[in-house]
């Protein structure tokens, strides 16, 4: 198995995070290939990291069919429920954690051009999407596991990224329950061994 690596995207940190939890970290090598790279859209015609290969050779993307199949690699208990509420919440929280990162990396890129007003705007409007994810993330802390679910490992990674990319931003201002979960899970291995480079 290999999967395009960047030390600083939080959607392969999602990946490794899974394989590190199914214990399968060590069947994965680094596909060598960066976005501008041909040979990635080649493989994924989105030229997106990350980009995963079987050991049959079929490239998948993007982060949440790739951690789909981990889960579906070695014995490790499921990170996606098989069925009914539970697989619903997990669900559910990893479109939170993924649309917080949707929402902060893009923003990442427009705040360092011109500021004009529309330009303003769309920053305000994902900043906007942030907040509020962060205030249902609060409300619904307790719901949250050390990591048992893909939800978990999404919500996270997205919250890592916010250190990582927004210091100057700070999250946990407001989000008491959810800070103090992402205390117990930021020493656990899966997020200890893929902090951000």
């Amino acid at each position: 198995m290999k999967l395009s690596f960047s030390g600083a995207s939080p959607y392969v940190r999602k990946a490794m995070a899974c394989a590190i939890t199914r214990g399968i970290e060590g069947q994965i090598s680094d596909l060598g290939l960066k976005t501008a790279d041909p040979a990635l859209a080649a493989l994924n015609p989105l030229a997106k990291i990350p980009t995963f290969v079987t050991p049959d050779g079929m490239a998948l993307y993007d982060s949440p069919v790739i951690c789909e199949y981990l889960d579906s690699v070695g014995s490790a208990p499921k990170l996606f429920p098989t069925s009914g509420p539970a697989r619903w919440k997990a669900l559910q929280l990893q479109a939170l954690g993924d649309g917080i990162m949707d929402a902060s990396q893009p923003r990442r890129r427009e705040i360092a051009l011109p500021q004009d007003d529309g330009r303003k705007e769309y920053i305000a409007t994902q900043r906007g999407k942030v907040s509020r994810a962060l205030d249902k993330l609060e409300a619904e802390a307790d719901q949250l596991g050390l990591l048992t679910t893909i939800g978990d490992i999404t919500v996270a990674c997205a919250l890592g990224y916010l250190d990582f990319r927004y210091q100057n931003e700070p999250w946990r201002e407001g989000h008491p329950k959810l800070a103090a979960w992402y205390a117990k899970v930021i020493a656990l291995p899966p997020l200890a061994k893929t902090m951000p480079v």
